[in-house]
């Protein structure tokens, strides 16, 4: 059947090509993703991909499967963006009251978060041999963070190698690299990722994570800072992406809590929502004047063990990927 419509789609057939691709389009996304850091410029490079392998078929050769194919252009689109130009800047809406000053300023300002609707029935394809990260470390918001600090050639071979799974020929082959350019390259990144201790394999583990994550919510409504910061562990951080505010340990987070708990109405509703496959929220104040709700941003947080070592608050630019409305009747 894929022979079939390979060859169909070789004809023109467009409906042939939409089944041959379709079965490799989200996680081709979730490749871009990793790549970019962003799910918008995820989606607009896999648009790319799709629309270069549609014009692009004639000289598909068949020396590897279609995935493998995909992969190259989708990588190699990336790749092209990264190195086009600088990341668009990012406007932010500025905090009610003069930040306490941060641990340190943020480099990964255009960061998203990715839905958890969008891993739903992704192909069960194992990853290759010489893969290093499980699919739910290599989705965190942590090991995108990390892989975004990267140079953008690191970067691919990281992925393709301890994520995808591929051999380090097949890399090189990707890539257009020798083996050894791609041997030396994964050797400075898992360098790099090391440094940045994004090793999750705990996270989860032996965890009451509904317990946390209530405990979480009834001290964030409350703007409870102490209980907040009782929750975290002692290296756990604050970021508000686009912002370039970051927040380390507890009392820095507790300092950052505390400055805005007085100038911030409580917030009267959490949504649950998934991210990254952690645990997120829409978060709503209550309009003073009309008694409803209305989103101020999507909160993620990270669990590591029986504590949170991440708190990430998303501008409102991202709900729509959560499906979550700008406001919500009165309750």
């Amino acid at each position: 059947m894929p022979d079939e419509l390979l060859q169909r789609a070789r004809e023109g057939d467009r409906e042939a090509f939409a089944a041959l691709v379709e079965p490799h389009r989200r996680e081709l996304q979730v490749h871009c993703y990793r790549m970019l850091g962003s799910l918008q410029d995820a989606e607009d490079a896999l648009q790319e991909t799709l629309l270069s392998a549609w014009i692009g078929l004639s000289g598909f050769e068949e020396r590897s499967s279609v995935r493998t194919w995909l992969y190259r252009i989708a990588t190699n689109r990336c790749l092209n963006a990264l190195r086009s130009s600088s990341r668009r800047p990012v406007p932010a809406v500025p905090l009610p009251v003069p930040a306490p000053e941060p641990s340190r300023s943020g480099e990964v300002l255009w960061l998203q978060p990715y839905p958890d609707v969008l891993l739903e029935g992704l192909p069960d394809q194992l990853p290759g041999p010489e893969a290093r990260y499980e699919s739910r470390e290599a989705i965190s918001l942590a090991f995108v963070t990390a892989v975004q600090l990267l140079p953008p050639n690191q970067r691919a071979v990281l992925l393709l190698r301890d994520v995808l799974g591929y051999r380090a020929s097949e890399t090189a082959e990707l890539l257009g690299l020798t083996e050894a350019a791609v041997n030396s390259a994964l050797a400075r990144a898992r360098a790099t990722m090391d440094a940045k201790a994004t090793d999750r394999s705990s996270v989860h583990a032996g965890t009451d994570e509904r317990a946390l994550t209530d405990r979480f919510v009834e001290a964030f409504t409350a703007q409870d800072a102490d209980a907040l910061v009782a929750l975290m562990t002692s290296d756990a951080w604050v970021r508000m992406p686009p912002l370039p505010f970051e927040y380390q340990g507890p009392a820095a987070a507790h300092r950052f809590f505390t400055a805005l708990a007085g100038h911030r109405r409580q917030i009267a509703a959490m949504v649950p929502v998934g991210a990254n496959l952690q645990p997120a929220w829409g978060e709503y104040l209550r309009d003073p004047v009309t008694g409803g709700l209305h989103l101020i941003g999507v909160l993620v947080i990270g669990i590591a063990g029986d504590r949170i070592d991440e708190i990430t608050h998303f501008e409102t630019s991202v709900a729509p990927y959560f499906g979550l409305p700008r406001t919500l009747a009165e309750t």
